[in-house]
């Protein structure tokens, strides 16, 4: 199998290439440091499988991938991190990664998961399963709440006063007790206290 290796960390992709080409069928073809550099040699490639970073200068994995999907082409992708940030990887996941995959991975992990990409399988660790459910379930919560109502709650567990808050929104303290009127009424709670604790609970800050 050819493959890519994209990532930003020299001693990455090195103990990388040492692992993949233990097996005989495994070709390292090409390794980039960042995003831009590994779009400008996907214009020569033929990798059969890219190992992806997504927390790279540049340009991210996050940008990679939507240039592969705006291109039109089916390369699979591992995604190939520590970097857990979950809007991030439901992003990655969205735009058609098949795994995912630690850095500390064992041997063994590495070469079942690529095993079972090269199989057309899309699979995932169960940790990050649980990952992609929690931020699903984020995204479909902060649909029943509008931008400005986000942003005060962002400001509310900042600590900002009301009157500090409606200085920064530009609205009066009245509008702004509507608002945190209709944001407990969507949170059910009575208080402010309650409201950042379903907030942080929800994963809506």
């Amino acid at each position: 199998m050819k493959i890519f290796i994209i990532d930003d960390h020299d001693i990455v992709r090195e103990g990388l290439r040492l692992v993949l080409e233990l097996k005989q069928q495994n070709e390292v073809i090409g390794e980039a440091e960042n995003g831009q550099e590994a779009l400008k040699m996907l214009e020569t490639l033929e990798p059969e499988l890219i190992l992806l970073d997504l927390n790279m200068p540049v340009l991210d994995g996050i940008g990679v991938l939507r240039a592969l999907k705006k291109s039109g082409r089916h390369i699979p992708v591992i995604v190939l991190t520590t970097y857990k940030e979950k809007y991030m990887l439901l992003e990655a996941v969205e735009l058609g990664v098949k795994s995912y995959l630690l850095k500390d991975a064992k041997r063994s992990v590495i070469y079942e998961t690529i095993n079972k990409v090269a199989n057309d399988e899309t699979w995932f660790p169960p940790d990050i399963e649980e990952a992609i459910t929690v931020a699903k379930d984020s995204q479909a919560n902060k649909l029943f709440l509008t931008q400005k109502e986000l942003i005060i709650l962002n400001y509310l567990s900042k600590g900002l006063k009301n009157s500090e808050i409606a200085d920064k929104l530009f609205i009066s303290e009245r509008t702004l007790k509507n608002y945190l009127t209709v944001i407990y009424e969507k949170l059910d709670v009575k208080s402010r206290t309650q409201a950042l604790s379903v907030a942080i609970e929800k994963n809506l800050i």
